[in-house]
């Protein structure tokens, strides 16, 4: 990199390369690969290719963003921002800006060709409905001159006697709008009661039903399912990415942002909150309804979404003793927390149950029931932040594991998020050393017939999570890396895909117009993303005196896509009888939409967590030692008689000697 080169980083995707200053920053993205949309040949019309340039030192990147980094606004940006859309904060055509420094860009939904695969689906589950607000629909004593009672009082008398609701109260928020509600509805109305306790809402006349929304904020996604809190039936799930991904990958290096801007995080919190706003009037379009009718929200997240969620400063979970501001269940207001939904409508927020272990793992736990069983269940939210429960009815313990975003294909020469044209699923011929793979986006495998035909819609663009995980364990099958994790240079002699690149070596995935390799830093990448995880486990284990693990249940938006039996060849969970390795879903939406639908299930889930047992991952002296034996493929120390009974193990083999690839190996002990 000289003097006159810049680093850019782009996001949601997380790709980044080095351009010379004059590049135009269209031109960088998609030389890179970045999904940057552009339908008038960038003269500047269409608006499509939109971005917005980020403000701010991004420690993470080691990157200082300034919109002066960018060339200044030119004629034809102008003419756009006074006829079409208005470029404002940061805002800026790709197709007119040129680089002149270090850039961090965020390309927002609607300038991305291909919209992100948001994987978070709800699944099918049996919940006895028993919601936190009812609907009652009741007929009032019409106002009358010798009946001096007020409006409120007479519904309230309505609500006595034909549900045997007394005691009530009334939220503020119902009153600008009663007297018209009842004499609309002639003295009809429906009430929605929160908690047999508190009127929250009136419609005129008979409403059928009150809906509630189950709400999943997590690092990289957001996820949300609207329900029918009378039927129970789920209406409608969507996703996003969550719009905080501009100010950093993963949760430290948001927490770095809010710590080195004095109003960093108030920005975190109104861009999730703008996110979930987003979100839930996406699903009630979806549903059909209005962000009015939603009367009630469950919410799950990870600490540190979850405080930025509530408006509190994250700072204090960046360091020892990674203290909570607040970690019991919270009971709010959709108004205080500028949620966009009915006035009335409550927000109940799951416990959390350490610093850096959340809502999201309790609602994991309310979700999967492993302290309800008798056999030792390990749960596993593999994300950013991967959040890990062990145990059963007698003992569950509990930490997290900071693996990082390389299992998000950041960090990955060829990496990006789950989207069309991302490669994710892999296999590789042992004898020949030829890939095979199949696509986001298309049905076939790379070698079906007709598959290059569908490629011309969106090509082959890059390597999404559970495609890098595939191809690092195939690679390790097919001998083409050992067990260090060191790329065989010598099978350069048997493969055009065994390259040599430096002083090192890597194996050719995809060769067309992008060209995607697997370089020995992605291997590396991921090594130490999955030996966090793998220590992570290891140490409730041990604490737990657990050697024996009877079910593995992998949850979250990228676990639920990862093949069992590569995540176990690669070392990122325990030896199980792979039959006992289960995807489960989004199991913290779920847990989230279970408290959504079963008021009881709150004290539930509140009793669990207290009884559970926190481990501290960074101050744990044994998680170095296990971190160390778990960057082996799989693992160092600890066999898998049970994953190779099924799958064959690959003959070790000293890698050939060379500069690169001896220096290598000494350099992973440090």
């Amino acid at each position: 990199m000289t003097s006159k080169d810049a680093r850019i980083v782009f996001s949601p995707s997380g790709r980044r390369g080095t351009f010379p200053h004059g590049t135009r920053l269209l031109d960088a993205a998609r030389s890179i690969g970045v999904d940057v949309d552009s339908v008038c040949g960038g003269r500047g019309l269409c608006g499509r290719c939109r971005v917005v340039c980020m403000d701010g030192d991004f420690a993470k990147h080691a990157i200082n963003s300034r919109s002066t980094h960018l060339s200044a606004v030119n004629e034809i940006e102008e003419r756009y921002s006074e006829r079409r859309r208005k470029l404002d904060n940061n805002h800026r055509l790709s197709c007119q800006a040129v680089i002149q420094g270090d850039l961090v860009i965020d390309v927002p939904p609607e300038s991305q060709m291909h919209r992100q695969v948001v994987r978070k689906d709800a699944v099918h589950r049996d919940i006895k409905l028993d919601p936190a607000t009812r609907l009652y629909h009741v007929e009032v004593q019409p106002a009358d001159l010798l009946e001096a009672s007020g409006d409120l009082q007479r519904l309230c008398v309505a609500l006595a006697w034909e549900w045997n609701l007394t005691d009530l109260v009334s939220d503020p928020v119902i009153l600008p709008g009663l007297q018209a509600a009842l004499r609309e509805g002639e003295w009809r109305v429906t009430v929605a009661v929160h908690n047999q306790s508190t009127i929250v809402a009136v419609w005129p006349g008979f409403k059928p039903s009150a809906h509630g929304v189950a709400i999943d904020i997590g690092s990289t996604t957001i996820a949300a399912h609207l329900v029918n809190l009378t039927a129970g039936n789920v209406i409608a799930t969507d996703g996003i990415m969550n719009p905080q991904i501009r100010f950093g990958e993963d949760l430290m290096s948001r927490v770095s942002y809010a710590m080195m801007h004095p109003e960093g995080a108030g920005e975190l919190t109104r861009a999730v909150r703008q996110g979930v706003n987003d979100l839930i009037g996406e699903v009630c379009s979806l549903g059909g309804i209005g962000p009015a009718d939603v009367v009630e929200l469950t919410v799950v997240g990870n600490p540190i979404m979850h405080h930025l969620f509530l408006g509190l400063d994250p700072r204090e979970l960046g360091g020892a003793p990674f203290a909570l501001a607040v970690d019991t269940a919270l009971d709010l207001k959709a108004r205080d927390i500028g949620v966009g939904i009915n006035p009335g409508a409550s927000v109940y927020i799951l416990p959390c149950v350490a610093g850096h272990v959340g809502a999201d793992a309790a609602g994991m736990v309310l979700a999967e029931e492993p302290h309800l069983l008798d056999e030792v269940s390990l749960v596993v939210d593999v994300g950013t932040n991967a959040e890990i429960v062990l145990g059963n009815r007698d003992r569950l313990l509990a930490c997290s594991s900071p693996t990082g975003p390389a299992f998000e294909g950041a960090q990955i020469s060829g990496g990006q998020r789950a989207s069309p044209g991302a490669i994710e699923r892999v296999r590789i011929d042992p004898g020949s050393l030829e890939p095979r793979y199949s696509v986001i986006g298309s049905d076939l495998w790379s070698d079906n017939p007709g598959f290059d035909a569908q490629m011309r819609a969106f090509g082959v663009t890059g390597i999404c999570g559970s495609g890098i995980i595939e191809v690092i364990a195939e690679m390790y099958l097919a001998g083409i890396i050992n067990e260090d994790g060191v790329v065989d240079g010598s099978l350069a002699t048997r493969s055009k895909r065994i390259l040599a690149e430096g002083r090192t070596f890597s194996y050719l995935l995809h060769d067309g117009p992008q060209r995607i390799v697997v370089t020995q830093n992605d291997v590396r990448q991921v090594q130490l993303a999955k030996a966090a995880l793998y220590a992570g486990i290891r140490l409730l284990q041990d604490r737990a005196g657990i050697d024996r693990i009877d079910r593995i249940r992998l949850a979250g938006a990228f676990g639920s896509h990862i093949d069992p039996k590569y995540a176990m060849v690669l070392g990122l969970i325990p030896d199980c009888d792979l039959n006992r390795v289960e995807s489960a879903g989004n199991a913290a939406g779920m847990g989230a939409m279970i408290a959504l639908l079963n008021v009881p299930a709150r004290g539930e889930i509140e009793a669990a967590v207290r009884s559970i047992e926190k481990i501290e991952t960074a101050v744990e002296p044994k998680f170095q030692d296990y971190f160390v034996n778990a960057m082996a493929i799989p693992n160092k120390r600890d066999p898998f008689p049970k994953l190779f009974s099924v799958v064959g193990k690959p003959t070790t083999k000293p890698v050939s000697a060379s500069i690169g690839t001896g220096r290598r190996r000494r350099r992973r002990t440090i």
